[in-house]
């Protein structure tokens, strides 16, 4: 039996009921709820359940109501075998009602609509919903900038859920929205910046933030719509357009985005520090934005390489990236998320196979039209040009140098989280993903660098292992700076290994260093205990004759460690041993009892799954 407008009050009363603590009352609630899913008429119930705003209906309730209401999207919009689904006429009515609906005050309700929202239209834009993104463009012209907001939460919604959409029609029909969406949307992003940044110039001279900002109330919502609009202009032109490494042809927004976005970055970054110490949210604000505008011009780079290839774009991003990770202090800022980013986009343009040049050089031909191929040498040309200019020999060793001296040492927090908990320290800095923490993202960084001017690199990386060998000898106790850069050059050293044989002999090295570094069981030499025991893994493929059975030894008694952290290092590194192809089963037959004794007693003084693991990998 279908349920009707009069049964909405009772339908309330239900969903009152199944939050109630009382489980007396909750119980025969949830399973009424459970049985009326089925039955139509339930999302029209709902619905005017949502829309009913005032004194008289609860906000926990209507939240509750939007969940059932996706749910039973997900479930019953589409006709099922074993269900008969929601009617048309009730598609109609609720596809109607909830673009009528849309001002919702309620921050959590309003997300929940707008997801639901998303959700049908990919199962039903364009064909049973031509309208709705016509409806929406004509919403987000309101002056309203609550209305306008939760029209744009809407529109990021379902563009994000359009987007996912791979056949052919589909993403043609991405591509003319786009074309209908982008200019506007562009433009209002614009403006809201400026009505921003005249916003942060005023608080930031004002002694009472707090007040003026509360009663303020249009500029939370002004700055929330700017991200929402941030984040449709990223899909707008990641998705709309076909990537310009298989079309050869420029998508000219990249080029008009692009260059804002870092004049963007550039005015709202000093507010970071303005507001540090004076307001949270404001603080808070400057930071997200500075990394959401970072985050799209690295989805823009990686999508669009060739329309990236430009002095206002590739080479202002590229020489503003490196000056904040050489010389953040220069603005002032450092929050590690920001540098994460810039790391990530340098790293993504040396990576880029784009932008390799082709040995056959540029490709000029005035009377004929380039082919495909032809115009990709060419963006490859411009590029390789322009990053040799920014990417000079001097800026490449100071970047090496300071990725080293700067972000691979060890921080007093580090050290004490190390403490706190050695197994799960050592997972966060070996298991962590590269791009969610600073050290692991500078280390990805300096491995493609590396790679790229390897013959450069190579002297400097063995200059500053000499430098941390001398200033901080085998028999130290104390952490000290030259620990730590010792430490931070082992790390780039290991990394790469390949290349440092050609400059320095490893059994000299093992004999003359490692060995009496592994001996001293001091706790601070933890430290250098357990990066010996990474770095040995490193090297294997260098190791040779005598050296590989004491490295072998060196590495078993590694695993008899007081540290948890360096026993897994050694662990790790034994399993790279044992599947290298000079593997020697003699070499290691005098250590194999302790090594199989005290691999299963690190299996039982280690917690985490993946600990329990490594022994037996």
């Amino acid at each position: 039996m279908a349920l009707s407008a009069s049964d909405v009050p009772t339908m309330y009363t239900v969903l009152v009921n199944s939050l109630s603590a009382d489980e007396a009352a909750r119980r025969p609630a949830e399973a009424a709820l459970a049985q009326c899913e089925t039955r139509p008429g339930f999302c029209s119930c709902l619905l005017e359940i949502i829309s009913a705003r005032g004194l008289a209906c609860r906000e926990d309730v209507r939240l509750l109501a939007t969940v059932y209401f996706k749910n039973s999207i997900n479930r019953y919009w589409r006709h099922r075998r074993d269900s008969y689904g929601i009617s048309n006429e009730e598609k109609d009515h609720l596809r109607k009602n909830l673009l009528l609906n849309m001002r919702e005050e309620n921050s959590q309700i309003a997300l929940q609509l707008a997801v639901l929202i998303s959700k049908i239209a990919r199962l039903d834009y364009p064909k049973e919903w031509p309208e709705l993104l016509s409806v929406l463009a004509q919403q987000l012209q309101s002056a309203d900038v609550l209305a306008s907001h939760r029209v744009f939460m809407v529109l990021f919604r379902t563009l994000k859920e359009l987007s996912t959409k791979r056949l052919a029609v589909d993403q043609k029909n991405y591509a003319e929205i786009t074309g209908h969406l982008f200019e506007y949307t562009w433009n209002l992003w614009k403006s809201d910046v400026q009505t921003i940044l005249q916003n942060l110039s005023m608080l930031s001279q004002r002694n009472d933030i707090d007040s003026v900002f509360e009663q303020s109330n249009d500029l939370a919502l002004i700055c929330d719509r700017w991200l929402l609009c941030l984040m449709i202009v990223r899909l707008l032109i990641f998705s709309g357009y076909a990537s310009d490494s298989r079309t050869a042809q420029e998508v000219w927004q990249v080029r008009e985005v692009c260059p804002t976005v870092l004049t963007a970055i550039k005015s709202l970054l000093p507010y970071y520090d303005t507001f540090k110490d004076k307001h949270a949210k404001l603080c808070d604000f400057a930071k997200r934005a500075c990394t959401k505008l970072m985050k799209v011009l690295v989805t823009l780079q990686g999508r669009h390489p060739y329309s990236f290839v430009h002095e206002t774009v590739l080479s202002a991003t590229v020489d503003f990236c490196l000056n904040m990770i050489t010389n953040p202090e220069q603005t002032g800022t450092t929050f590690e998320e920001f540098l994460i980013q810039s790391m990530v986009l340098v790293k993504s343009v040396l990576e880029c196979k784009e932008y390799r040049p082709s040995p056959m050089g540029r490709v000029i031909n005035e009377n004929e039209p380039l082919s495909l191929e032809q115009r990709k040498k060419n963006f490859a040309a411009v590029a390789s040009d322009m990053l040799k200019v920014i990417l000079s020999g001097d800026r490449v060793v100071l970047l090496c140098n300071i990725l080293v001296r700067r972000y691979f040492i060890f921080t007093a927090k580090d050290l004490e989280e190390w403490s706190e908990n050695p197994e799960s320290f050592h997972h966060e800095q070996n298991l962590v993903q590269w791009t969610e923490k600073k050290r692991p993202c500078a280390e990805a960084l300096f491995i493609v660098i590396f790679e790229k001017y390897r013959e450069l690199l190579a002297p400097v990386v063995v200059s500053v292992l000499r430098e941390a060998m001398a200033i901080s000898p085998p028999q130290e106790t104390e952490v000290t700076a030259g620990m730590l850069l010792k430490d931070a050059s082992y790390t780039a050293a290991g990394h790469v290994y390949y290349e440092l044989s050609n400059y320095l002999s490893f059994n000299e090295w093992f004999h003359g260093s490692l060995s009496i570094e592994i001996s001293n069981h001091h706790p601070n030499m933890r430290i250098i205990r357990r990066k010996i025991a990474l770095l040995l893994g490193h090297w294997i493929s260098e190791i040779k004759g005598d050296t590989r059975k004491l490295v072998y030894r060196a590495l078993v008694g590694l695993l008899q460690d007081n540290d948890i952290a360096v026993r897994l290092a050694a662990c790790s590194s034994l399993c790279y041993l044992f599947q290298e192809s000079c593997f020697s089963e003699l070499d290691l037959f005098e250590c194999l009892p302790t090594c199989w004794t005290m691999s299963f007693k690190l299996i039982e003084d280690v917690q985490e799954f993946d600990s329990k693991v490594c022994p037996l990998s």
